[in-house]
């Protein structure tokens, strides 16, 4: 695992941009910006992120979802935050000095939209090969199994794959009622 440094501008990888799938003779290698939520190890594809930026105020939104925090002004641009702690686990999520915001772009009829996702901290950018990544278990998850892609196997510990696209259904999340 390569640890992320974190700066003013955001978070930088030690790896170059531009390799995030290898071919293998285990299979394609992917990479994943592992992260916390709670002491559970989770990854998104880094292929599916914008970029990584240090927690700031969120402007809150009436009447709307718990897990919706409300939105950012990301250099002009409007951006909704989504606190996945609390989607997945109906808790929100405490904010300290390693929280940080993962903008990610997800497609809508062809448009790209920037939605941003709370983390509790940033672990690192991980080499993942297909044959260290399993199917996801049919019971004990209490994530909707629909927000897993897998789970990845590394040296001593396992990470949980996210579906970002499934769990930022812009259709899902249009739906504010209560």
């Amino acid at each position: 695992m390569e640890e992320m440094t974190r700066t003013e501008e955001g978070y930088v990888s030690p790896l170059e941009s531009g390799s995030e799938r290898v071919d293998g003779a285990a299979g394609d290698m992917v990479l994943y910006l592992t992260f916390l939520l709670g002491k559970e190890l989770f990854g998104i594809q880094v292929s599916e992120i914008r970029e990584v930026i240090e927690y700031k105020q969120v402007f809150k939104i009436p009447r709307v979802p718990e897990y919706l925090k409300g939105v950012i002004n990301l250099r002009g641009e409007v951006v909704p935050i989504i606190d996945l702690t609390s989607r997945f686990y109906n808790t929100p999520c405490v904010v300290t000095g390693t929280t940080s915001i993962v903008v990610v772009e997800i497609d809508d009829d062809g448009h790209k939209i920037p939605i941003g996702v709370m983390i509790d901290s940033v672990k690192a950018v991980t080499e993942l090969y297909e044959n260290k990544i399993e199917s996801v278990p049919e019971i004990g998850s209490r994530i909707r199994s629909d927000f897993v892609e897998g789970i990845g196997k590394l040296e001593d510990q396992f990470v949980i794959l996210l579906k970002v696209q499934n769990i930022l259904n812009i259709e899902e999340l249009s739906n504010i009622e209560e």
